[in-house]
């Protein structure tokens, strides 16, 4: 009999601490002040250096990672559909590889797109617990989270709820 109601409550735990993970996000709505390393030495802060105003994407992706790179060729192809929106994306990898990723994808011709590196610091890989990637987070104009992609982001999702903000 006590075996069953171990079981019995067990179970709601199980599923709780499952859902938990998911819940930290929605607890904290607001886009992170996290800072990133750009490739040309300097320290982006959203805090100090992102334009107020304006909504906001967040792309936390790997350059080698194979949804990541079809991502970056869908978003890149539609990039005129977000020119009043403010990207940011961020990495863990090392400047290298993000400045070929850079030059790949031409993101320095763009003034609302900035790409940077948190190297190992993984605050928002810790943030967002993210687990796989790409992960995409869309804020609106106060930087409030709007949605969040975590498995595969589709571009056209993003490109309507963009519009609709």
């Amino acid at each position: 009999m006590s075996k069953i109601i171990s079981l019995f409550f067990s179970i709601p735990l199980f599923f709780l601490s499952v859902a938990l993970p998911q819940l930290s996000a929605a607890q904290s709505p607001s886009l992170p002040p996290f800072e990133m390393a750009l490739s040309t030495g300097k320290v982006f802060k959203v805090s100090r250096d992102l334009p107020k105003g304006k909504p906001v994407i967040v792309i936390y992706f790997d350059p080698d990672c194979d949804h990541c790179q079809k991502l970056m060729a869908q978003l890149f192809k539609k990039i005129n559909n977000f020119k009043n929106a403010e990207i940011v994306m961020i990495t863990f990898k090392l400047i290298p590889e993000l400045s070929a990723f850079e030059k790949k994808y031409g993101t320095r011709k763009y003034p609302n797109i900035r790409v940077g590196s948190e190297g190992n610091y993984f605050y928002l890989r810790d943030y967002y617990k993210l687990v796989k990637m790409p992960f995409t987070a869309l804020y609106d104009k106060k930087q409030n989270l709007v949605y969040s992609y975590r498995d595969e982001t589709s571009v056209a999702d993003l490109i309507k709820r963009l519009r609709e903000l």
